[in-house]
């Protein structure tokens, strides 16, 4: 039995940037060859793109777990590394891409329409690539990032031109079965229909699609029945049809009194998608009522009674027998001309365009508050600051004085001095936190030091053995060898 899945939640991983290398070339009479550490490839991404082939989100909830490849660390001679593969992940028509806190990240309608899912981690760059006037061989390199890891979560809305809105056993699934070649569960119980059926219907006027939502019940906007899950489906319908049952013997139920609960729930009901694509409001959606089951005996006197109050709110009334065939040929006729109506005044969507914001000029990039959790600490804050420490290898003296350079080009010492920031004082940029240290002015003024090593950061403390001999020798009472005689 085929299962119908139109929510899941699917974990995705972007591929890691590869490591940056550090390398000097190295030849037979070619001393001092210089720097030749290659960069690193970048991590591979993660992509929604829309497939009119894919119909559903089974696939997603088998595999939830997606993760683009990693990129390849650089090599020596000038060698980068390769670029992680890009995973693209094949969606329906009509996808909503939601964050774990439930706030929309794409809505994907139109075949080609693509959502960067997870972005993959830049890869570090080499030694060779990070020579300068000042520093001529570097003697290290940039990490590589980690690629963005994200929990969606993937809402499937039915793009159907025309959404069949009625109480259960009110003959929805039926009257879908007799329009068109679906073949819905069909049962003289409530609640048959668990899942939403579309149809394709043809006629001589062009074709169109119909949705079969499970039925609703009041209450249905606040979760009650099954209508909760399934409101979704008639946020694109075009067209709005209320099946309305001439046959039920339940108490307190008349036609009147069904479309008008429905109408209610459907107003309640506030759709995620607030511009829906030109739709308009859901309440304003043509509305088409369906009298069903006009072979049972006495639902024709039924229909004459409602019909006159029904036509007073403009809606136009047809009367149906889904078992017995009658009057659908009327009803097929009159919802091609509406939805072909609906599709001239709102055009077919297309894919969206990328949208670039171009970054503030006065936006510096980065921003330093006060630490709540450290008295006279602070907390630098910002993309490059961020991405900078994780790219940093702090075994690495020299990678480390690199990095003061690159904070104190940025302006965050200047920013960390005007806030009253005394020297020792902790300062947090992303997860790593150190006692923040003035640093001599950068460029040409650069003390150059020993591969892997950077003289401002020499603050040993370590005794030498000058001192522990001197020390020695003041512990047996000797007389210090400087004093004269």
């Amino acid at each position: 039995m085929s299962r119908f899945v139109d929510r899941v939640t699917i974990h995705v991983a972007a591929g890691n940037g590869g490591h940056g290398c550090s390398s000097v070339h190295r030849e037979k009479f070619k001393p001092l060859g210089g720097p030749d550490g290659g960069n690193g490839g970048n991590g591979g991404s993660v992509t929604l793109v829309v497939d009119p082939q894919v119909h559903t989100l089974l696939d997603f909830h088998f595999r939830p777990h997606a993760k683009a490849g990693n990129g390849t660390p650089g090599m020596g001679d000038h060698r980068s590394g390769a670029n992680g593969d890009d995973l693209i992940l094949h969606v329906p028509d009509g996808t909503v891409v939601l964050d774990e806190n439930g706030t929309i990240l794409a809505d994907l309608v139109g075949e080609g329409t693509t959502f960067d899912a997870a972005s993959g981690g830049r890869g570090g760059l080499g030694n060779a690539a990070l020579a300068s006037k000042a520093r001529k061989a570097p003697g290290f390199a940039l990490l590589g990032e980690e690629g963005q890891h994200r929990d969606l979560v993937l809402e499937l809305k039915s793009v159907a031109d025309v959404g069949l809105v009625g109480f259960p056993s009110a003959g929805k699934s039926s009257l879908v079965s007799v329009l068109s070649a679906a073949k819905p569960k069909i049962a003289d119980y409530p609640f048959t229909t668990l899942q939403p059926n579309l149809g394709v219907v043809q006629t001589a006027g062009g074709v169109f699609t119909i949705a079969d939502v499970p039925g609703l019940i009041p209450g249905a906007s606040s979760g009650r029945g099954l209508g909760l899950e399934f409101l979704r489906h008639l946020e694109r319908c075009a067209v709005l049809a209320h099946v309305v049952d001439l046959a039920t013997l339940e108490p307190g139920r008349d036609p009147i009194s069904d479309i008008d609960a429905l109408e209610a729930e459907l107003a309640a009901y506030e759709p995620a998608l607030h511009t829906d694509h030109g739709l308009g409001d859901l309440a304003e959606r043509p509305r088409v009522v369906i009298l069903n089951k006009t072979d049972v005996p006495e639902a024709n006197e039924l229909a004459d009674l409602v019909e006159p109050e029904l036509a007073e709110r403009g809606w136009p009334v047809f009367r149906i027998s889904a078992v017995a065939h009658q009057g659908l040929k009327e009803l097929t006729d009159a919802l091609a001309a509406m939805v072909d109506e609906y599709r001239e005044a709102h055009p077919k969507p297309v894919a969206r365009r990328a949208v670039i914001r171009p970054k503030a000029v006065d936006d510096s990039g980065f921003t330093v508050v006060a630490d709540p959790a450290t008295p006279g600490g602070f907390i630098v804050r910002g993309t490059r600051p961020e991405r900078w420490i994780a790219q940093t290898q702090f075994d690495n003296d020299e990678a480390v004085g690199y990095l003061a350079d690159r904070l104190n080009r940025l302006g965050v010492e200047d920013e960390l001095v005007r806030l009253g920031a005394e020297p020792g004082a902790p300062v947090t940029i992303g997860d790593v936190s150190f006692d923040w240290e003035p640093t001599t002015p950068m460029g040409d003024d650069v003390p150059i030091t020993g591969r892997g090593t950077d003289i401002r950061l020499d603050r040993s403390e370590r005794v030498g053995a000058a001192e522990r001999k001197e020390a020695r020798r003041l512990r047996r009472g000797l007389q210090d060898e400087t004093d004269g005689e």
